[in-house]
């Protein structure tokens, strides 16, 4: 993942402090995941009310890769289900607004993301919930970083080739949705290179990849995450990808200052958020228990593999980053343009 050692330690210490009570809890699960056993956390879990993660994306992008990752390693520790509950469409305003009306009561969280839980403020002028105000920061799990990719037979084999046909001729371009963060990065590509390119936009991750694989599109800004398969694959081509060095398991994808535009290197974050309102006491047990799934080495191998670096934080710094973040957000927006509302 082009993580360093020191990279690895701290994530190593993050987990090592915050699992302290739980390792023997989180190692039990581990061992018994994948053999005919029966769990006697979740029998006991059966008759409990499930932890409901709403996920405010369709199947199969970053956001539904990581919960799914998370939810069935989580139930042992909290001593109930988890189920993940798709609610797609707006930008994510729909699964989110459903989660911020939801019971404080523990039982419902969402997992939010740069988009959801900050650019949306400044993105719509009446939004249906508040990015900080209507939640309670639970835990920071992961960053992905973004990507530009191109339909494998494309005629532009590295950025500076792509730039040059944009200032030629015009480019179409896909996003996941109207005013989301590949949206506003691509067109920070546009407007700094002046190029002539139309934006195109999707409803989901999966189907802009799709259309690009089938180049009906020339580029995309993906999270990397929802295209390292078919970057892999070699259904994609990666031009460059917004990491501070190349990915081992990608080393010929240049980062984005080697491909000559560093300001791409705009990653993208996910979190766990509750209601406002919801008891601490179920925020930290179910912070705990998420981290702990985290800390797994089956679960980091695998979302590692899928192109996501771990970057665990517990609900006070989460709260404190993603104050940061709505800044940042707001900034970007005002120099695009871009909105949710036309």
């Amino acid at each position: 993942m082009g993580e360093g050692t020191a990279a690895m330690q701290r994530r190593t210490l993050l987990l090592s402090g915050l699992h302290s009570g739980l390792a023997a809890t989180a190692l039990a699960a581990t061992g018994l995941v994948g053999t005919g056993l029966a769990r006697p956390g979740l029998a006991r879990a059966q008759a409990a009310t499930p932890l409901r993660i709403i996920v405010p994306a369709p199947p199969g992008g970053p956001t539904d890769i990581l919960a799914r990752a998370l939810a069935e390693r989580a139930q042992p520790a909290l001593g109930r289900p988890v189920v993940v509950d798709n609610r797609a469409g707006a930008g994510g305003i729909i699964g989110t607004e459903a989660a911020a009306r939801s019971a404080p009561d523990g039982d419902t969280i969402v997992l939010g993301h740069n988009q959801t839980h900050a650019s949306n403020q400044a993105m719509m002028a009446r939004l249906p919930y508040h990015v900080s105000e209507s939640f309670a920061p639970v835990a920071k799990l992961a960053t992905v970083h973004h990507a530009l990719v191109v339909p494998a037979n494309s005629p532009s084999a590295t950025l500076a080739a792509l730039i040059a046909r944009g200032k030629q001729g015009r480019l179409t371009y896909a996003s996941s949705q109207a005013g989301s963060a590949s949206h506003v990065i691509a067109e920070t590509l546009v407007r700094r290179e002046k190029l002539d390119a139309t934006h195109v936009p999707y409803r989901g991750a999966a189907p802009a990849a799709t259309d690009t694989v089938a180049g009906i599109v020339d580029f995309y800004i993906a999270t990397f995450p929802s295209v390292a398969g078919l970057v892999r694959d070699g259904r994609l081509r990666a031009l460059e990808i917004g990491a501070p060095a190349r990915l081992a398991d990608f080393p010929d994808v240049p980062t984005a200052a080697e491909a000559g535009a560093p300001y791409l290197a705009v990653d993208a974050w996910f979190g766990l958020f509750a209601p406002a309102g919801t008891p601490d006491a179920a925020i930290q047990r179910i912070a705990r228990a998420m981290l702990d799934a985290l800390g797994e080495a089956e679960v980091e191998a695998r979302l590692m593999a899928a192109g996501f670096t771990l970057d665990p934080l517990l609900p006070a710094p989460f709260g404190a980053f993603q104050r940061q973040e709505i800044a940042r957000w707001a900034e970007m927006v005002k120099l695009t343009g871009v909105t949710m509302e036309g």
